[in-house]
């Protein structure tokens, strides 16, 4: 006998189009579940465990909620209900007509690769890197120049082992998730979610001979401020920032949970990089 799942519903009922969403996408829920708890976004998790977390809201929403379900391991269906939606695996519609699959017993789950970041400060004592206080992130992590907007320059290191110098106006450590993201708009190679890796990629760095690098994920990377602005910030996911003080040091490593997506069967990474993004858009062509 199939057992009815208990579902954790995020969703924002005062944004713009969340009500539609809702009216569509709850009741494919609540068909099929033994328990529905609707929370808004910025509500505490409930200590209760929940077989699946339906997201409603756009990409944001989504890295937010993943850097808090990720540890409990619960499976995320994101719905999208911003502009672009690339987390987004659903719409309402979509949604609905694959309920019963997503909270059936064998849910299409695909996990995901996180980085953790920490700041060790300047003349910091904290060397044990047990000692730091970790941040999850699901897309990547960023050093920004900010105001007044001078060349900053970074040393990298890359496990210990050296690494090279780069002036500009920063560096994003991003997943292969993230790759899509500020990356790619970085110039940044895009990378499949099912690969682990961390992309790295300058950001209008001056020299004509630093390029994206991809690097193994069991390298962890030193990120290390040598001259920066006032405003020169730390930007987690785009959503948390730290700023950042000649001499801290930026950690990035492969994260120690991974996120737990539901996708949507019928589509392929590949082929929505296509549809939303028009990955190799040509020119328009009168024959076409």
């Amino acid at each position: 006998m199939t057992v009815r799942p208990r579902v954790l519903l995020v969703a924002d009922p005062h944004r713009d189009g969340i009500p539609a969403t809702l009216a569509i996408v709850e009741p494919a829920i609540q068909s099929r579940a033994e328990n529905v708890l609707r929370i808004a976004p910025d509500d505490a998790l409930p200590e209760d465990h929940f077989d699946v977390a339906v997201v409603l809201g756009g990409d944001g929403t989504i890295l937010a909620q993943a850097r808090r379900l990720a540890s409990r391991g619960t499976p995320i269906a994101g719905v999208n209900v911003g502009r672009l939606g690339f987390l987004a695996a659903f719409d309402a519609d979509e949604f609905a007509g694959a309920a019963e699959r997503i909270l059936g017993d064998d849910p299409p789950v695909t996990e995901r690769m996180m980085l953790e970041i920490a700041v060790e400060s300047a003349g910091s004592a904290t060397s044990n890197s047990t000692e730091l206080d970790w941040a999850p992130a699901l897309n990547e992590c960023v050093v920004t120049a900010g105001p007044p907007f001078r060349m900053i320059e970074l040393g990298l290191d890359f496990n210990g082992n050296g690494g090279p110098h780069l002036s500009g106006d920063g560096l994003i450590v991003s997943t292969p998730t993230g790759s899509t993201a500020y990356n790619v708009s970085a110039g940044g190679p895009i990378v499949h979610p099912s690969c682990d890796a961390l992309v790295i990629t300058p950001l209008a760095v001056h020299s004509l001979a630093f390029r994206p690098v991809i690097a193994s994920p069991d390298e962890p990377i030193t990120i290390t401020v040598v001259r920066v602005n006032e405003g020169t910030t730390l930007v987690i996911d785009g959503q948390l920032t730290r700023r950042l003080e000649i001499g801290d040091r930026v950690h990035v490593r492969r994260g120690g949970h991974r996120v737990r997506m539901i996708r949507d069967p019928s589509t392929e990474f590949w082929s929505t990089v296509v549809r939303k993004m028009r990955w190799a858009t040509g020119p328009t062509y009168r024959d076409r």
